[in-house]
């Protein structure tokens, strides 16, 4: 770290900077388990949905609940970070999901498995930008940043996969409530360390008072948002509630926009998105979740239910988009991210991962996973990886550090909003592309074999019907990346306050453009 750049932050010693590197393998560690979390939860459902007697209409909840709380509250999150302190939200976030989880683990009835799952929920909402905000502090030399989120934009990415696996292993050979208590180790080991090791650079707090008014409309427009996709999945988009809540969503977070442009210490500064670069990545990156949650679900479905693979079976069959990730991200995106403008990675890459959603709609019934699954998943893995890298760098490069939280709350909420869009939208499409073709093929079924056949046609119909969305949404996304991305590599770097505030702090050196 140079000099200028160590007095912008404040450090006043070599610690911060000596333990970086230290510091990132617990801030990794934190991330993967809440990754994991997402969908290590799903593999186990049904398992916990028969022990605690819960109803096939509220087993939607131990996912809602968590995305609720998770998806609403990211913003007061990183704003709480930025007002405490990230180390010490990042630590007082563990220690709240780890008890959240052992709260799950010991769930003897389905209102407690609710109750866990929204805590666990709250407390990653606190977790998740406190540590991607830390990397954003901590990490100010261009080529160490990029190896950095490197590490970490892998973790973002491939996690989820390994979540199947492991998921898939902790059901069929222990017990579903290990799903949760696994949470336990991963979140201790990750608050110790963080407690002895991070060293946070002085300086960079946000200790203006809560902008309240802005955390309740926030709060509300993403719960209604998110529950409105929710519900959209399962009761359809023409459902009075689901309208309703999309209303009052809108209302709302129009509503926080108003009210962030005249406070004078707003929940989210409206120059942290505002920024072509910034808003150019929450948008994309958001499309971009949007394809690749709703292919993980239509995947796991294809596996399990078409090509009849164990969940453990299905959690490997994921392993070669996780490896894709690893060399996007820690190879090609960490080596050429100092070389070359962050759109000439994300561009290319989401248009990679495109082609691997291409040749997933050629997926049949009797499609061998060789020909068809293992080179789309190659492909999605290495794109996203590639894209993801400089994305989770550029989100919170050249923010002022007293608002380096909220920067990176809006990349969490960019992907958990993205997820929730995703799975309702393209479960709708496919839903409705199956029920379609099964209409026009069912009459010339004249056995019951050939009628689940004609189901089994119909379903993987769907699935593709939905992929190509999916491949629509992938080229949105580097369309918007192409248009207003333009930032220059980050090699080359200056010190600059932002326009609001520049004054007061000095910014974490900046892409210059």
């Amino acid at each position: 770290m140079s000099e200028t750049a160590s007095k912008a932050l404040g450090v006043s010693d070599t610690s911060a900077h000596a333990n970086r590197w230290k510091a990132l393998v617990f801030i990794a560690l934190a991330q993967l388990m809440v990754v994991l979390d997402a969908t290590i939860v799903n593999i186990a459902l049904p398992s916990a949905q028969t022990d605690l007697g819960i109803s096939d209409g509220n087993r939607q909840w131990v996912v809602t609940a968590y995305a609720l709380a998770f998806g609403g509250l990211l913003l007061f999150g990183g704003r709480i970070a930025d007002l405490w302190g990230r180390k010490r939200a990042f630590v007082v976030g563990l220690v709240g999901f780890a008890a959240a989880s052992a709260l799950g683990g010991a769930a003897t009835t389905g209102a407690m498995m609710f109750g866990a799952r929204a805590l666990q929920g709250v407390f990653g909402a606190l977790l998740a930008p406190a540590a991607l905000s830390l990397l954003a502090v901590m990490f100010t030399d261009a080529k160490e940043r990029a190896k950095a989120f490197g590490i970490y934009g892998a973790i973002a990415g491939g996690g989820g996969a390994v979540g199947f696996i492991l998921g898939g292993v902790l059901t069929e050979y222990m017990d579903w409530r290990w799903t949760f208590f696994v949470n336990i180790p991963f979140a201790v080991i990750a608050a110790l360390g963080a407690y002895f090791v991070i060293r946070e650079p002085e300086g960079g707090r946000n200790r203006n008072p809560l902008d309240i008014p802005g955390v309740l409309l926030s709060t509300l427009g993403l719960v209604s948002l998110v529950y409105g996709f929710t519900r959209a999945e399962s009761d359809g988009w023409g459902d009075s509630l689901t309208v309703g809540l999309f209303v009052a969503s809108a209302v709302l977070l129009l509503a926080f926009v108003v009210t962030e442009s005249r406070v004078k210490a707003p929940l989210l500064p409206l120059r942290v998105v505002t920024d072509r670069n910034r808003g150019g990545i929450y948008l994309s990156l958001g499309i971009a979740i949007i394809a690749m949650f709703g292919t993980f679900l239509f995947l796991t479905y294809y596996l399990q239910v078409i090509k009849g693979y164990s969940p453990i079976k299905t959690g490997f069959a994921f392993l070669p988009m996780i490896a894709g990730m690893m060399v996007g991200s820690t190879q090609i995106g960490t080596r050429l991210m100092t070389r070359v403008p962050a759109r000439a990675l994300m561009g290319p890459g989401f248009l990679v991962a495109a082609a691997g959603m291409l040749v997933m709609t050629q997926m049949e019934i009797g499609s061998s996973y060789v020909s068809i699954i293992l080179p789309a998943m190659l492909l999605l893995g290495l794109g996203m990886g590639t894209a993801f890298m400089p994305a989770m760098s550029l989100a919170t490069l050249g923010v002022e550090p007293r608002d380096a939280g909220v920067a990176s709350a809006m990349v969490n909420t960019s992907q958990q909003v993205g997820g929730a869009i995703g799975t309702a939208l393209l479960n709708t499409i496919a839903a409705s592309a199956t029920t379609s073709y099964i209409k026009d093929h069912i009459a010339g079924a004249t056995s019951k074999s050939q009628a689940q056949l004609v189901q089994m046609q119909g379903a993987v119909h769907g699935y593709t019907n939905a992929i190509w969305f999916a491949v629509g949404m992938l080229v949105l996304a580097a369309v918007i990346v192409v248009t207003l991305v333009n930032a220059g590599t980050p090699g080359s770097t200056a010190v600059s306050g932002s326009e609001e505030g520049a004054e007061d702090e000095l910014a974490v050196p900046v892409i210059a453009h």
